[in-house]
């Protein structure tokens, strides 16, 4: 009886081990996620009030996933998340709008591109080519928009692209009432 127990030790301790840090680990998730959230949407309103500098405040519609810029009683704009697919994974990107036509900006949330290459697509030099753009003209200069993909980074450059018109004309579509 004794050696049984003895062989079955490592897996009786290995199992135990295993219960305590997923007991732990989903403890501590749900003391964090809300903090974590908290966070991260203090970021998404720094960056609306860097796009916005106008802001007063700002409303979220959870059915359509479109922030709503006012200020004072007016809407001064729209802004909402896109997400591209790069060379090295999900590029997140927030896009605002002046109106129903026109870009606001672009702000890259976060992305994992090659470093020195595709990264360059969240410095301003490129956002920034975004500014006052009409949606209809986004696109690669190469394929007729009016965006110069970065050097070495067609695949980073054109994912961002890509997400931009893409999510603004679905975005723009939504707030005309699904048009």
């Amino acid at each position: 009886m004794k050696v049984k127990l003895k062989n079955y030790f490592p897996v009786i301790f290995i199992t135990l081990v295993v219960l305590i840090s997923v007991s732990l680990l989903v403890g501590i998730d749900s003391v964090t996620a809300d903090k974590i959230a908290e966070q991260e949407r203090q970021k998404v309103e720094k960056m609306l009030s860097e796009m916005f500098t106008a802001m007063y405040e700002y409303s979220f519609d959870d059915e359509n996933e479109i922030y709503t810029i006012n200020s004072d009683e007016d809407v001064i704009g729209y802004a909402f998340l896109a997400l591209g697919r790069g060379y090295g994974g999900d590029i997140n990107i927030l896009v605002g709008l002046e109106d129903e036509t026109t870009l606001k900006g672009v702000t890259i949330i976060s992305q994992t591109e090659t470093p020195g290459l595709g990264t360059r697509i969240a410095d301003t030099n490129f956002t920034d080519r975004f500014t006052g753009m009409g949606i209809d003209d986004i696109g690669l200069a190469r394929d007729g928009g009016g965006i110069d993909a970065l050097t070495g980074a067609t695949i980073s450059s054109r994912a961002v692209v890509d997400a931009v018109k893409a999510e603004a004309l679905e975005k723009v579509a939504q707030l005309n009432g699904g048009e």
